[in-house]
């Protein structure tokens, strides 16, 4: 794929959805995070509805802390993994205390040292709540970069880092969103709904629906 029929893809995209943003439901970058934190495995609704309930009680690190471990996991058990999620969003809000003041760090490595944190949680935090041109691959992006031919790649780094490398700049901090909207919502896993896709003349896709 060529740089101009990139372009045209972003182009159109923006011109479909000229502001995205993640379908989580955050007003503070801790907020983000917990979301974030939750959501593995769990459906943006899902996590909607729990932090719904979690967060008019405790909406920061400390707050979390004083609410306690059975009471945390009790606001969050309609989601998938909650114990595990409860635990490692309890760790994560201690050291959010001890080592940052409370504050969610603004570096990568920094954000990756907390538990449950890893590369492409931390690109979400970095782009959506601290404006960084970031990607974070997740499974709609791995699978519409390949499928579509953007950036092909083995394993989700290698399209996260073909991605930097061909998103022209002017669309780089808003990729992230489209890509996974236009996952979630268009060229989805099984039957993509080519005949209702913005860059279906543009997608170097082979086996291309009618849906």
């Amino acid at each position: 794929m060529n740089a101009q029929k990139r372009f045209e893809i972003f182009a159109r995209l923006r011109e479909h959805n000229p502001e995205p943003t993640t379908e989580l439901n955050w007003e503070t970058p801790f907020e983000l995070l917990a979301a974030v934190l939750l959501s593995a495995q769990a459906t943006d609704v899902g996590v909607n509805k729990a932090t719904a309930r979690l967060f008019p009680v405790a909406n920061t690190p400390q707050a979390i802390i004083e609410l306690g471990i059975d009471e945390l996991k009790a606001h969050i058990k309609t989601i998938g993994l909650y114990n595990t999620k409860a635990e490692n969003l309890m760790k994560t809000c201690h050291l959010l205390v001890d080592k940052h003041g409370g504050e969610v760090p603004q570096t990568r490595a920094a954000l990756e040292a907390l538990p449950g944190v890893g590369r492409k949680t931390a690109n979400v935090i970095l782009n959506t709540a601290f404006g960084e041109p970031t990607i974070a691959v997740d499974t709609h992006i791995f699978r519409v970069a390949n499928r579509t031919g953007l950036a092909k790649g083995k394993d989700v780094v290698e399209v996260e880092k073909k991605l930097i490398r061909h998103v022209p700049k002017a669309f780089r901090q808003d990729a992230h969103h489209w890509l996974i909207l236009h996952g979630r919502y268009t060229c989805v896993a099984r039957k993509p709904r080519c005949g209702s896709c913005v860059i279906e003349d543009l997608c170097e896709f082979k086996e291309k629906t009618e849906l």
